[in-house]
C-alpha cells in the first residue's frame, strides 16, 4: 500500500471515529436533557415517594373468589353488625392527590400521569393534535429524540374509549417505554402486574393482561367498535396473540389501554402491552343482548376492510364511516389511521 493511499485510509477512519463519537455524545446529551425535563415534571406534579409502599399481589383469575373476600363474606353473614373492611390500593391512594395544574401552565396538552410501580415507567401523559409531534418533543415541547408518552390523537382525552392507545419510544437506556419488552417474560409480569393512570378524575389501576408483537395494521389498533360482538372479537384477538398467560380475561364492559412501542425490527411491527380497567356489566333488565351476540341486522362475522398504513405525518385523516345519530349500521374502521412511525435516524430507538 503506497503512502498516499495509507494516508487517505487513515483520514477516512479518523473521520468515521469522530462522527461516531459525535453521535454518541449527541445521544448522551439528549438522554441527559430528557431526564432533566422529566425530573422537573415529577417535581411540578408532586409525584409522591412510592419506594416505601408494599408490593402488589397478582390479580386473581377471572371468576375466582379471593380468600379475603370469602372470609369477609363469612364474617358478614355471622356478624351482620360488623362492617367489612374496605380495601384501599396504596398506589392509587398515593397518586390520586397529584396536581397537574403546574404542568399545564407549561403545556396544556398534559392529561395526567402514567406509572408502572417499581420500574422506570413514570411520566406525564400528553395528547397532541397529531401522532407525530411528540415523537421528538418532550412534555415541555423541547425538541428531543426521547419524545414523550402520548395518547393517540383520535382517542378521548378522558380515557373513556373501549380501546385507548398510548405511544412511547423504546430507548436504549430503558427510559420511556424501554421496559415494556421485559413483559416477554412471565416472571416480569408477575412482579409488575399493574399500571396506573392518574388524571383529573383520580387514579385508575389497570391489570396487565397481554403482551405481544403485532403488525401496525393489526386489530390491536382498532379504535371504533359498533357492537359488543366487535369488542369481543378484539379481546379474543389480543388474548390469542399474547406471549404471557396472565389469567386476566377482560369483558366487553371493561376499558382497555394499549401501550405501543417499536420492536427494533423495522416499521412493520410494534410491541404492545395491554391493561384492563374493570367495568360493570349492565343488569339483566337493561342488557338487550349478550356480549357476544350480534345486533339485529348485523352479520355474525362482519367483514372489516383492510387499510393501508399511512405515514405518521398524515395526521389529518379522520376515522372513516362511524355509526350515525340515527343508529344506522355503517362500516367501522379497522385500526387507528395514524400509527406513528419512528424516524429512521431517531436516536436510541433501535
Amino acid at each position: 500500500m503506497n503512502r498516499k493511499l495509507r494516508t487517505a485510509l487513515i483520514a477516512v477512519l479518523a473521520l468515521a471515529f469522530l462522527g461516531s463519537s459525535a453521535m454518541l455524545l449527541y445521544k448522551a446529551l439528549q438522554y441527559k436533557e430528557g431526564d432533566q425535563d422529566y425530573a422537573q415534571a415529577e417535581e411540578l406534579a408532586g409525584l409522591p415517594d412510592l419506594t416505601e409502599l408494599p408490593g402488589l399481589s397478582l390479580p386473581e383469575p377471572s371468576g375466582s373468589t379471593t380468600a379475603s373476600s370469602a372470609s369477609s363474606a363469612t364474617s358478614a353473614s355471622s356478624e351482620p353488625d360488623e362492617a367489612a373492611p374496605v380495601y384501599v390500593d396504596p398506589y392509587a391512594d398515593a397518586l390520586r392527590n397529584m396536581d397537574f395544574s403546574a404542568l399545564r401552565e407549561v403545556n396544556s396538552d398534559v392529561l395526567g400521569w402514567i406509572l408502572v410501580p417499581n420500574t422506570r415507567l413514570s411520566y406525564p401523559l400528553v395528547q397532541g393534535s397529531d401522532n407525530s409531534y411528540y415523537l421528538n418533543h418532550t412534555w415541555r415541547k423541547s425538541r428531543n429524540s426521547v419524545g414523550a408518552i402520548f395518547l393517540e390523537c383520535q382517542n378521548s382525552r378522558d380515557l373513556s374509549d373501549f380501546n385507548t392507545i398510548i405511544y412511547g419510544h423504546r430507548m436504549n437506556n430503558r427510559s420511556m417505554f424501554g421496559t415494556l419488552h421485559s413483559y416477554q417474560d412471565q416472571s416480569y409480569w408477575a412482579k409488575h402486574p399493574y399500571l396506573y393512570i392518574t388524571d383529573d378524575n383520580g387514579s385508575h389501576k389497570y391489570e396487565i393482561f397481554a403482551a405481544y408483537e403485532v403488525s401496525v395494521d393489526g386489530d390491536t389498533y382498532r379504535l371504533s367498535f359498533s357492537s359488543d360482538q366487535s369488542k369481543q372479537a378484539f379481546l379474543d384477538f389480543c388474548l390469542t396473540q399474547s406471549v404471557i398467560d396472565t389469567g386476566v380475561v377482560p369483558t366487553v364492559y371493561d376499558r382497555i389501554v394499549t401501550l405501543s412501542t417499536c420492536t427494533g425490527n423495522g416499521h412493520d411491527t410494534r410491541w404492545v402491552v395491554q391493561g384492563v380497567l374493570k367495568g360493570e356489566a349492565p343488569s339483566d333488565s337493561t342488557a338487550s343482548q349478550s356480549p357476544t351476540s350480534a345486533p339485529e341486522g348485523e352479520p355474525a362475522d362482519p367483514a372489516v376492510p383492510q387499510e393501508q398504513e399511512p405515514e405518521a405525518s398524515d395526521s389529518s385523516q379522520a376515522l372513516e364511516a362511524q355509526p350515525d345519530a340515527s343508529g344506522a349500521s355503517v362500516e367501522e374502521p379497522r385500526v387507528s389511521q395514524d400509527i406513528p412511525r419512528e424516524p429512521e435516524n431517531a436516536s436510541g430507538q433501535r
